[in-house]
C-alpha cells in the first residue's frame, strides 16, 4: 500500500512494530518485574490491548517482536475491538417480538448514542419487514414485552 500523509512508517524493532494501522510496543510491566505489550490502532491514543510479554532467553530483557508475534497480535486486537463493538451495539439496540390482534409485530428500540444529548426511536415491523411505525423516545426509554404490547395496542402513538 502506497505511503500517504497519514499513515504511519512501518517500524520493524525489537521493541516496537508498527504497519498501516496498529503499532505494538513492549513495554516494562509496571505491577511486577515482567514485560508487556501494547497494541494501539493508529489515530487513537490509548492502547485496544495490554497484555503479558513472554521474557528472553536471558530471563531478563523482553522477547523481542518479530513478524509472527505482530499478526498474533493484529488478530487478538481485532477481536478485541470487534467485541467491544458488539457489546456497544447490544447495549444500544433492544428488540423484542409481541404478539398483538393476531399478529407478530418485531418492535426494536435504536438508541444513538452524542455527546450533546443521545436519541432514541422505536420501530415496528410486521413478518414481512413493512414499517407499521416509528416515534422518537428518550434515551431512557425501558423496552419490555409489556412497553412494545402497549404502544402496539396505541396504535404506534408516541409513549408517555
Amino acid at each position: 500500500m502506497p505511503q500517504t500523509d497519514n499513515t504511519p512508517e512501518a517500524i520493524h524493532e525489537a521493541r516496537v512494530w508498527r504497519d498501516e494501522r496498529w503499532t505494538a510496543r513492549v513495554i516494562k510491566n509496571e505491577d511486577d518485574d515482567g514485560w508487556a505489550v501494547a497494541m494501539t490502532l493508529h489515530t487513537e491514543s490509548e492502547p485496544a490491548l495490554v497484555g503479558p510479554w513472554t521474557m528472553g532467553r536471558d530471563k531478563k530483557n523482553p522477547k523481542p517482536l518479530d513478524v509472527s508475534a505482530f499478526h498474533t497480535l493484529v488478530k487478538t486486537a481485532n477481536e478485541v475491538l470487534r467485541r467491544h463493538e458488539q457489546q456497544l451495539y447490544a447495549q444500544l439496540n433492544r428488540n423484542v417480538t409481541v404478539s398483538v390482534g393476531g399478529r407478530r409485530v418485531q418492535v426494536a428500540l435504536a438508541i444513538v448514542p452524542d455527546e450533546e444529548g443521545a436519541t432514541a426511536s422505536l420501530r415496528a415491523l410486521d413478518d414481512f419487514d413493512v414499517e407499521l411505525g416509528r416515534v422518537a423516545v428518550p434515551p431512557t426509554f425501558k423496552l419490555t414485552v409489556a412497553s412494545a404490547t402497549a404502544w402496539a395496542e396505541s396504535g404506534f402513538v408516541r409513549p408517555a
